[in-house]
């Protein structure tokens, strides 16, 4: 199976290509993540144990299909992101409105995409329309995977690196948007510390480091009285909303620093290489804080987003699908950039930000004919329709691995193009090593220890247990 590369940006107005990183492998799939409803998007992108929340449902009106009938199929779609359903509904009823095909978008509540998914399959009107994250994804779902190989979404594809291809050469699965993610930080806050007496930098660019990075974060933090804020990161929250930023997205430093020093994309064994590494960023986090250790269980994904909306803290760790939720508040578009999660590994000056996938579009193979046919059929119109282009680039904020999309589809996400100017730069983008993780019961457990940890209730013992003793233990539960 092929193996991601790292992503290139063609200029700040260009949409991202593929030429993708080795450090990780792609051998089909990944580990789901789920944004919070408040940002993410993260992303891509975590499927967290079972909730009682009910799915979002919207149903687009039906009308009378045009002359030339598009076709006696329907579409139900169980959409990934959160922070982009009313996006999605909206597309919906474009389609149906022009088609008079039906497409029912459901989304899942935060955290709940997978039992949600488990649990929508079951019934006689499934999904027709799904996504996986990877290898560990792909591995529950790939029975229900139709081939893509003849479809037109593939062919609009720029690189099979974007594609989870079987053994035998089914295309299971096609990414529909590439996401970046790092500390997003406050431009103007930052430049206020700077300003003051006894500032650590002069300028963003000395921040290149995790030990200038912690000189700037505690400094920020003993004088945020003087900037008016709560603390220097938004609160790092252990509610399901928002661990997957720590438990997955955090967690994807270590890993891949592992896979690049041992020259591997996967392993059944993690050794816990970089644990240290780990420990001091997350210690960054939740002491340089809006808020009190104790308080992390109830924090949410809203709550962080809103402490950076709102000017309350400068730094906050995000990806590029959180725009939504910062536009419009007290943080002007030209005020938003990006840094590396720095995390003291050897060579980190010339670290980028971490980027990659784990959003694939999957057609399920036991639908009806018709309704395979018209979920193809409105997946097309998707990226290849100018309703459908500025949708998905310009309303959701996506940059896509689609060839059907040129310069003038593309987005105006300020984060998108911090993202941009860092791979310009020539840094080396961080892969997304976390579609490796071996489980969601892995994720569940290093989470429940990390939060132990912040709270003064655990060790970091038990975080290194469950980063290094589980990931063997699942691994072999999973591949058994």
């Amino acid at each position: 199976m092929k193996k991601m590369k790292k992503l290139i940006a063609l200029g700040l107005a260009t949409i991202m290509t593929a030429s993708m990183l080795a450090a990780c492998g792609n051998s089909g799939g990944g580990s789901q993540e789920t944004q919070p409803k408040a940002s993410e998007t993260e992303a891509k992108k975590d499927t967290a144990a079972p909730q009682t929340d009910a799915p979002e449902e919207t149903q687009a009106p039906e009308t009378q299909a045009p002359a030339g009938d598009a076709g006696s199929g329907s579409v139900y779609y169980l959409n990934f992101k959160p922070e982009q359903a009313d996006d999605w509904v909206a597309l919906a009823k474009a389609y149906t409105d022009e088609t008079g095909v039906p497409v029912n978008v459901v989304t899942a509540a935060s955290g709940t995409y997978e039992s949600t998914l488990k649990s929508e399959m079951a019934k006689n009107e499934a999904p027709t329309l799904f996504q996986v994250n990877g290898p560990v994804g792909l591995a529950s779902w790939k029975d229900y995977c139709y081939d893509l190989k003849d479809s037109d979404v593939y062919k609009q594809l720029k690189s099979d690196d974007f594609a989870l291809i079987s053994e035998d050469g089914q295309v299971q699965g096609i990414a529909y948007v590439i996401e970046t993610y790092g500390i997003i930080y406050n431009k103007k806050l930052l430049n206020d510390y700077i300003a003051l007496d006894g500032a650590k930098v002069a300028s963003v660019d000395e921040i290149n480091s995790f030990a200038k990075l912690k000189e700037v974060a505690d400094d920020i933090q003993a004088k945020k009285d003087d900037l008016g804020i709560m603390g220097a990161f938004t609160s790092a929250g252990f509610d399901s909303s928002s661990d997957w930023r720590f438990k997955t997205h955090l967690a994807n430093l270590p890993i891949y620093y592992e896979y690049k020093a041992d020259g591997i994309g996967s392993t059944e064994a993690i050794k816990g290489t970089y644990l240290d590494n780990f420990k001091q960023i997350f210690d960054l986090y939740i002491t340089d804080s809006t808020c009190e250790a104790s308080l992390l269980s109830s924090k949410t994904g809203e709550d962080a987003a809103s402490e950076f909306a709102l000017g309350e803290a400068v730094f906050y760790q995000n990806g590029t699908w959180a725009y939504g939720d910062i536009q419009g508040n007290e943080v002007a578009d030209e005020d938003l950039g990006m840094l590396p999660i720095y995390i003291g590994a050897e060579g980190e000056e010339n670290q980028g930000l971490c980027t990659g996938s784990e959003n694939y579009w999957c057609v399920n193979k036991n639908a009806s004919q018709e309704d395979i046919d018209a979920t193809l059929a409105f997946l097309n119109w998707c990226i290849t329709s100018e309703t459908g282009k500025k949708a998905i680039a310009q309303d959701m904020g996506f940059v896509t691995p689609f060839a059907s999309f040129t310069d003038a589809d593309t987005t105006t996400n300020p984060l998108v193009i911090a993202a941009n100017e860092y791979i310009s730069k020539g840094t080396e983008s961080v892969a997304w090593c976390f579609t490796t993780m071996p489980s969601e019961e892995w994720k569940n457990q290093l989470g429940s220890a990390m939060l132990e940890y912040a709270q003064g209730t655990g060790d970091w013992s038990a975080v290194q247990s469950a980063f290094v003793d589980n990931w063997a233990t699942e691994f072999a539960a999973v591949n058994q």
